[in-house]
């Protein structure tokens, strides 16, 4: 088998409270090969954005990494110094966040800020780091982008700004891109243009690409690959296609159920009972027992280990297709 350019095993992520200790990632293990398009999965809470965030070494105090590893390329990311990890972010590994009003900055022009990512990496002229800049902002569909280059982040538009976060993260071509539900705040039609054009450009550079989202949908159309997390754990793991056709776990079987296509038009939408536990006082047992109408007994009692078959891996006692078989 080809070896992952990422690789996650039992990565812990803890962070102090006056509540106690919240896991917020609770021995995530996950495989990305090159190119590969991975979908993560599940509702708000649920650690997907905090498995992005430790990929990069962005977790800092109260938050740690408690055990795990995390390997990129051959090399253990947990325990480099911060200086390696700088070097790291850019060439080798890269984000896109929900909000590129959060990681722009506000007061310094596009090219100041293209430019500076390029040479802090690179030993190159500033003429050839601003070709750089003009190229990538070009590849992102960005018009006129030597106009484009002179302007602040607040004299573009929200999509716009979002495709200047993105000409940054693949300005050095990296091995992994993560993207933290960049298109969530944008209208429906800019949403379609930016998905595409990222999935165009990581097939183009062999770019592999970590998809964050709550929406099934966008899944369904980007990702190789999909797993669902709930209460800090990877709860099911497979290719898209079955995974989504033929749900194993009651929780990614609820989140398709939900979805308003599924639902007959003038009935109730269907939804999943109850809320999301606290991570820092998770039940006893398999952490979605309390919302899950098909949890026996042992479900309270005990928490479910992998089960695998040839396209996926869940965690649950009674995944939906025994159950169905059963009726």
């Amino acid at each position: 088998m080809r070896k992952p350019v990422l690789s996650l095993h039992d990565l812990k992520v803890e962070f102090g409270t006056r509540q106690g200790v919240v896991k917020a990632v609770d021995g995530v293990s996950l495989d990305v090969h090159a190119g590969e398009v991975v979908g993560l999965v599940g509702e708000s809470g649920s650690g997907k954005s905090v498995t992005g965030l430790a990929i990069l070494g962005l977790i800092d105090p109260p938050g740690r990494i408690a055990s795990g590893s995390i390997n990129l390329d051959g090399q253990e990311l947990i325990g480099l110094p911060d200086s390696e990890l700088r070097r790291l972010r850019g060439p080798s590994m890269a984000m896109i966040f929900q909000d590129p009003m959060t990681t722009l900055n506000p007061v310094l022009r596009i090219d100041t800020q293209m430019i500076e990512t390029i040479r802090a990496h690179e030993n190159v002229s500033e003429k050839a780091a601003r070709d750089r800049a003009e190229a990538a902002l070009r590849r992102v569909g960005i018009p006129s982008p030597a106009e484009r280059l002179l302007t602040y982040p607040h004299q573009l538009s929200g999509g716009m700004r979002q495709r200047v976060a993105i000409a940054i993260a693949l300005l050095m071509n990296p091995k992994v891109l993560i993207a933290d539900e960049p298109t969530t705040a944008l209208d429906v039609t800019i949403q379609s243009q930016i998905l595409a054009e990222v999935q165009q450009l990581c097939a183009e550079m062999g770019t592999s690409l970590i998809w964050i989202t709550h929406d099934l949908a966008v899944v369904a159309g980007l990702a190789d690959r999909i797993a669902v997390m709930y209460a800090g754990r990877v709860v099911e793991e497979g290719d898209v296609d079955p995974v989504l056709d033929d749900p194993r776990h009651p929780y990614t079987y609820g989140l398709l159920g939900s979805a308003p296509s599924r639902n007959r038009r003038g009935e109730k939408l269907a939804q999943i009972p109850g809320m999301t536990p606290s991570l820092a006082n998770l039940p006893k047992g398999c952490a979605f027992a309390p919302r899950c109408v098909f949890a026996a007994d042992d479900c309270k009692v005990a928490s479910p280990g992998l089960t695998r078959d040839h396209t996926r891996t869940w965690r649950c006692f009674h995944p939906v297709h025994a159950r169905e078989a059963a009726q």
